[in-house]
């Protein structure tokens, strides 16, 4: 994963509500996955290997993540397991199809969380933030972003 995804994750990590972080959090593992197959691709299976735990850390934070007070978290937990396992079937046995299925799996979930993120209305998990605004003005072949800091009471006093 490169560093300017990683800015970007960290930008919407800042801005998002519940809804939003487990979207955020699956475009986290899918940037793993495809890690993973580039690497798988280009012969580097030591790199490939590396996507794949980093992907398997991020699906173990969200089985931690899951409310088991409902009956839903016992499938996604059931769903979470086979793909940690298909992924480490993809490392042993070094051959994509198990990377492949658990993409094609998660594939199905991420859009069903896309869909319920849409729907959450809550205010940003994290308060005291930055803002940022899109839009603002525009780059020769991109559009900038501006942090603006108007609030001089975020953060931290001593």
């Amino acid at each position: 994963m490169d560093s300017s995804l990683k800015k970007d994750f960290t930008r919407r990590l800042s801005q998002c509500n519940p809804g939003e972080m487990i979207v955020i959090i699956y475009d986290i593992l899918f940037a793993y996955l495809d890690d993973a197959e580039k690497a798988y691709a280009a012969g580097d299976r030591e790199e490939m290997k590396t996507g794949i735990r980093k992907a398997q850390k991020v699906l173990d934070e969200l089985i931690q993540s899951l409310d088991f007070s409902y009956e839903l978290s016992n499938n996604l937990y059931a769903l979470y397991v086979f793909c940690k396992n298909e992924l480490a079937r993809t490392m042993y046995e070094n051959r994509l199809d198990g990377l492949l299925e658990a993409k094609k799996i998660l594939g199905r979930l991420h859009g069903s969380f896309i869909e319920v993120a849409r729907q959450d209305t809550s205010s940003p998990i994290m308060q005291n933030t930055q803002q940022v605004y899109a839009g603002m003005t525009y780059g020769r072949a991109s559009l900038n972003e501006n942090y603006m800091d108007l609030d001089n009471q975020r953060g931290f006093f001593v």
